[in-house]
């Protein structure tokens, strides 16, 4: 087995995306109410193939999203559950940055990542409103194919 590669940032690129967090703070301090950046929705999309978080404030504006392919994993380890724990710690510690502390959880999709990110939430020590999943569901489904006929 080869080694685990992740991307590390240069100081450029930390400041760039320093820079741009405190432009949205700023925005949400002139527009929004005081308590709407406390709170926030984090949002979950697991596939087979990646795990995308995706943190909004109160209205759904995006603040911030974090991939597994983001942050440095490459193939079939973007699926992985620890790549999902990895992606969920990144996106917690930008929504400390951002003084969120009250967060509802939406959860979609059926990889493997799903739980090992909401795991990876919860011992961030946050104030999980709600969580709730809203994975589609067919009801009933595509038409069948024909039969075969020999």
């Amino acid at each position: 087995m080869g080694k685990k590669r992740i991307i590390q940032k240069s100081e450029e690129e930390l400041l760039k995306e320093r820079e741009a967090l405190e432009k949205k703070m700023s925005k949400e301090a002139k527009v929004g109410s005081p308590s709407a950046i406390e709170e926030g929705r984090v949002y979950i999309f697991s596939s087979y193939n990646n795990t995308i978080i995706s943190l909004t404030n109160y209205k759904g504006d995006v603040l911030a999203q974090k991939s597994a392919g983001g942050i440095g994993f490459k193939g079939t380890k973007k699926s992985t559950p620890y790549a999902a724990s990895k992606v969920a710690e990144a996106l917690g510690q930008i929504a400390k940055k951002l003084g969120i502390t009250k967060i509802s959880v939406i959860v979609k999709g059926i990889g493997p990542g799903r739980d090992s990110a909401l795991r990876s939430l919860i011992n961030q020590e946050f104030e999980i409103a709600s969580i709730s999943d809203v994975t589609p569901i067919p009801h009933n489904g595509c038409r069948p194919p024909r039969p075969r006929r020999l």
